[in-house]
């Protein structure tokens, strides 16, 4: 297929507003603690999404698809929980965007190993690489002066495995029947309600903190998750597949520019190579070897 340029730009606009997310999540994580984060931005992002299916899916829902939405909804909305709230809780202990984007968008490279491991689906030797190249550059960006891994690293990284688990849940549960902006909808409500249960039992809300950190919560609501989701779906469907995961792999990049530009971070010289090693493990892992003609 070939790709659109409205479809690039689509595409570009969607991994520059989720790089830049993880200095929101940054900066919110200063004031509330990640349930409270995460469940305030989950519930305005499904709200957000209201006139959006309203404006692409205007026919009403059969009670067939609508069961098939909720039990697609629970689950992934249940491992999109778990992820999300490692990624929080990560972002606050490293307290570094770029490190954070760097390390999330290792889900790219896990995703097809996975696959492999796990649902015998076939992985190419480019995937192998890029993997190494990623273990690679994992290992420069974290390793520090004393040679080792913080907790904050080891937090992001279980939550990458996650992300893993949420895109193959997608991949299992996302049958015909099932409208892809209804079931998104469903999980971000999921995640909304579990990270505020969890919230009102073991953290201390605190209106004025969430005022504080309204800014924050308000690109994690309505620009990370209503509108790039938006602009993914759009973008995705007069774009080659594989050249969509390559640009939105693109986020660990903006991540880190995001860190640097607006929140004054700094990586070491390693650092800046482990994260040049990753992303390039992540591009790699998304190409495909084309077969030789007959």
């Amino acid at each position: 297929m070939k790709t659109k340029p409205k479809s690039v730009v689509l595409l570009f606009l969607t991994a520059i507003i989720w790089g830049f997310a993880f200095v929101a999540q940054k900066v919110g994580a200063q004031y509330v603690g990640a349930f409270t984060f995460n469940g305030i931005r989950f519930a305005l992002g499904s709200l957000s999404l209201f006139p959006v299916i309203m404006l692409f899916e205007k026919e009403k829902q059969t009670k067939e698809s609508f069961i098939k939405t909720l039990k697609a909804g629970v689950i992934c909305g249940v491992v999109l929980f778990i992820a999300s709230t490692l990624q929080q809780m990560g972002v606050e202990i490293t307290n570094s965007a770029g490190k954070s984007g760097f390390i999330t968008g290792l889900y790219t490279v896990f995703v097809p190993i996975a696959a492999f491991l796990f649902m015998k689906k076939k992985t190419n030797i480019l995937t192998w690489i890029g993997a190494v190249l990623a273990v690679g550059g994992l290992y420069l960006l974290c390793m520090t002066g004393e040679e080792s891994v913080g907790i904050g690293d080891l937090v992001l990284l279980l939550g990458t495995v996650f992300w893993t688990v949420h895109i193959l849940a997608i991949d299992k549960y996302m049958i015909d029947g099932i409208s892809p902006l209804r079931f998104s909808q469903m999980q971000f409500a999921v995640c909304a309600v579990l990270s505020i249960i969890c919230a009102l039992i073991f953290e201390d809300i605190s209106f004025i903190a969430i005022k504080s950190a309204l800014l924050p919560i308000l690109y994690g609501g309505f620009m990370s998750v209503g509108i790039a989701y938006t602009c993914q779906v759009l973008g995705q469907k007069e774009a080659d597949p594989t050249f969509a995961a390559i640009v939105l792999s693109t986020e660990s990049v903006f991540g880190a520019i995001g860190g640097v530009l607006l929140a004054g971070e700094s990586m070491t010289i390693s650092a800046y190579i482990g994260c040049a090693l990753i992303f390039a493990g992540i591009v790699l892992s998304q190409l495909k070897l084309k077969k030789k003609s007959q």
